[in-house]
């Protein structure tokens, strides 16, 4: 195993680069990754902020993240064109060691609006999957992965979760980022061990690992059961550093960890204290590993082709069945009601499965697309 980088994930927000600036002035991170979309509505980088992408990426340290592709979506959009012109126009310039996108699809009729929620894994949303990967690995020209979702709609899905995600980065010699906060909201809400889970994912895959934070929230049809939220907004648990422990000697082709947190989450003193802490013990985490490892060459899942690309994949009926799902998930007074809208869509006894789904994640999901449907920025 080659020497493992410690990152931070670095946006254009005062507050993240407020609160990170000691660490870059004591040389603490040594690579940062980029939501590189969520500028692209920005007319005027300041100067200073290239310069920090541009010093990382000639150094092979600058990792690109995307949001906002929506991956499944089961029709092609413009803004998905000019999505990939843009990451083609990017790595050209800032030389991005990898890139990386969300698993799911956008529950919002709009590009750039909504939530990332899954999908059913089927043949068709794996072709689909295939065909947008490879436009992706065309554009950016380096490696390119996959995030594991931490909204599951059931524990069946959660168990073939990580096989699905294999199989889509298989044509691209893709690899997978392994958010563990992901991991501890599975644990949590569908009371499996980590030694269960971490073992339904291919480890010989991930070159990424991500910690965050998040949040707890009740749920009004189990008042007794706390739903493990995403929602990076908060320090990380011990739990998840004790999972980072875990992990690391598990995933052979492991070239950065990253902290995640959210300006917003960062506005008081406290939070950012706690935020270069958490960064701090995760490099030590790190430091205790590498200082146990020989260089040994990893997997430098560079595509291993050029793709012959003809006109994008679509399904109509994938299509009409997400924005069935986005209007019902965005809109329903509460979980009873969007059950009985369920049932009479065109979901019922088909491939989503939503027979199966698990009431108190349900609940989960309606709260998510309804926080974002007006957009994440």
């Amino acid at each position: 195993m080659s020497k493992i980088l410690s990152a931070i994930a670095c946006n254009l927000d005062q507050h993240i680069l407020q609160t990170a600036l000691p660490l870059f002035a004591e040389e603490k991170v040594q690579a940062i990754e980029w939501a590189f979309d969520t500028l692209f509505n920005h007319k005027n980088i300041p100067d200073w902020f290239v310069e920090l992408l541009e010093s990382f990426g000639k150094e092979g340290r600058l990792i690109g993240h995307g949001v906002f592709f929506s991956l499944f979506s089961g029709k092609w959009k413009p803004e998905q064109d000019e999505w990939l012109l843009r990451l083609k126009r990017m790595s050209n310039h800032f030389h991005f060691n990898h890139v990386t996108e969300h698993f799911g699809f956008m529950t919002g009729e709009n590009f750039h609006k909504g939530a990332p929620i899954s999908i059913p894994y089927t043949p068709t949303t794996l072709s689909i999957g295939h065909d947008r990967l490879k436009r992706i690995a065309e554009a950016a020209q380096c490696p390119v992965g996959l995030e594991n979702l931490a909204f599951a709609y059931s524990m069946e899905e959660v168990k073939k979760h990580g096989d699905f995600l294999n199989a889509l980065i298989e044509p691209i010699n893709g690899f997978i980022i392994l958010d563990l906060h992901n991991l501890y909201c599975q644990m949590h809400n569908f009371e499996v061990s980590f030694e269960e889970i971490i073992e339904l994912y291919p480890l010989d895959r991930v070159r990424e690992i991500h910690i965050s934070g998040g949040s707890w929230e009740d749920s009004d049809l189990q008042p007794s059961k706390k739903i493990r939220r995403d929602t990076h907004d908060d320090s990380v648990p011990k739990e998840v550093f004790q999972i980072l422990e875990k992990s690391i000697p598990k995933c052979p082709n492991l070239k950065f960890v990253v902290l995640e947190q959210l300006g917003l989450g960062l506005k008081t003193e406290e939070s950012k204290i706690n935020f270069r802490n958490d960064f701090l013990k995760m490099d030590k985490i790190i430091s205790g590993v590498n200082s146990k490892n020989e260089n040994i060459r990893q997997k430098s899942f560079l595509p291993s082709t050029n793709f012959q690309l003809k006109a994008p994949l679509e399904s109509i009926q994938l299509h009409h069945q997400q924005l069935e799902l986005s209007q019902i998930l965005e809109n329903a007074l509460h979980y009873e009601n969007a059950q009985h809208l369920l049932q009479d869509s065109s979901l019922a006894q088909s491939d989503w499965q939503i027979e199966n789904w698990s009431p108190h994640m349900v609940e989960t999901v309606i709260k998510i697309a309804q926080k974002w449907k007006a957009g994440f920025n």
